[in-house]
């Protein structure tokens, strides 16, 4: 829920100010963790990380509307969250891996200095945004969510496209438990089933900038909503029984909810065109509830976990396609495209 704040934050006083002060939260929250010697202190300090890592998305994300528009800006949208989605799938295989060789206090060391070197990026970082407006108090800048929120179009497809996180979040947390409680498969093999789905989300943005070059974007993302419907079927018929055959019948969700980032991404912040950073922050805080609420779906219908998936990718699929057909219709002289 930090993001937020860095938006509005990033509005008022620029990107790089905010930047650096999340990032360098996150690299000392990191070291913290490291010496922590409680599970109190662990969690505290996490909490405290979690919040500074999250400027880095949201300021992101802003920085790209600043300085692109059109189809630059929609193809750098596409690479950048392609690294958004990745992240979390990747994370956990990194992590299990470095265990091998450190301990769990080195994994928050080997964090902060990941840190340091994106403090060390941000301080050479050249500022995008000005702000014209400094008079303008603190708690005014966090009005303006409000005021986004008020815009019709602006809500009704940050709805839709935070939803689909829903399908991504909801399979990334319930895959260790699919892969080794109820396919027995070893922690090694779920990686490797794991990276085969994970593939999906880093190819998704990728494999969009090509296809919108000859086909149009409403023409995709409807088409994502529908591969979404038809995986939870294929599940349901062929996903039972075995490992492989659900991961190959969730793949076609996996890469659709990754396709369809970029274009609701750029499409949600052409609904505005001067807050970018507070736009940046709802829809960053949008897809991280939506996600929440897809993991606390599946743990609670954990004694049917697959059956759950395919649930989640037929509704959420299903109700994606027909909320943005409504919104389409129902807001189409607010909803610029």
């Amino acid at each position: 829920m930090a993001t937020l704040f860095w938006g509005p934050l990033s509005d008022r006083y620029g990107r790089r100010p905010i930047l650096l002060i999340g990032l360098v939260g996150y690299l000392i929250a990191s070291i913290l963790c490291g010496i922590a010697t409680s599970a109190t202190q662990i969690i505290l300090f996490r909490i405290l990380q979690a919040c500074g890592g999250g400027v880095a998305t949201t300021v992101a994300t802003a920085v790209i509307k600043d300085v692109y528009v059109g189809r630059k800006q929609e193809t750098t949208l596409a690479i950048v969250q392609s690294m958004v989605v990745i992240s979390p799938a990747i994370a956990p295989v990194i992590g299990s891996l470095l265990l091998t060789f450190i301990s769990w206090r080195g994994i928050f060391f080997a964090q902060a200095l990941l840190g340091l070197t994106v403090v060390l990026g941000a301080l050479i970082f050249k500022e995008t945004h000005h702000p014209e407006h400094e008079t303008i108090s603190v708690m005014r800048s966090f009005g303006r969510l409000g005021v986004l929120l008020k815009d019709p179009g602006f809500t009704a497809l940050l709805l839709v496209f935070s939803t689909m996180s829903i399908i991504s979040l909801g399979f990334i947390s319930s895959s260790s438990y699919i892969y080794q409680n109820t396919f027995h498969l070893s922690s090694q093999m779920f990686s490797f089933f794991f990276a085969f789905n994970a593939i999906g989300m880093l190819l998704g943005p990728l494999v969009y900038i090509p296809l919108s070059k000859f086909i149009d974007r409403f023409v995709i993302i409807y088409s994502c909503f529908f591969l979404s419907i038809v995986s939870g079927g294929l599940i349901l018929m062929f996903g039972l029984g075995s490992p492989i055959m659900f991961a190959l019948t969730q793949f076609p969700a996996t890469l659709a909810s990754s396709v369809i980032r970029p274009p609701g991404t750029y499409l949600v912040l052409k609904q505005q065109e001067n807050d970018n950073g507070s736009a940046s922050s709802l829809y960053s805080a949008g897809g991280t509830i939506m996600g929440s609420v897809g993991m606390v779906f599946v743990s609670v219908a954990e004694a049917f976990p697959v059956q759950a998936i395919a649930f989640i990718n037929i509704v959420i699929g299903a109700i994606c396609w027909l909320a943005l057909w409504l919104s389409m219709k129902g807001f189409k002289n607010q909803i610029k495209i």
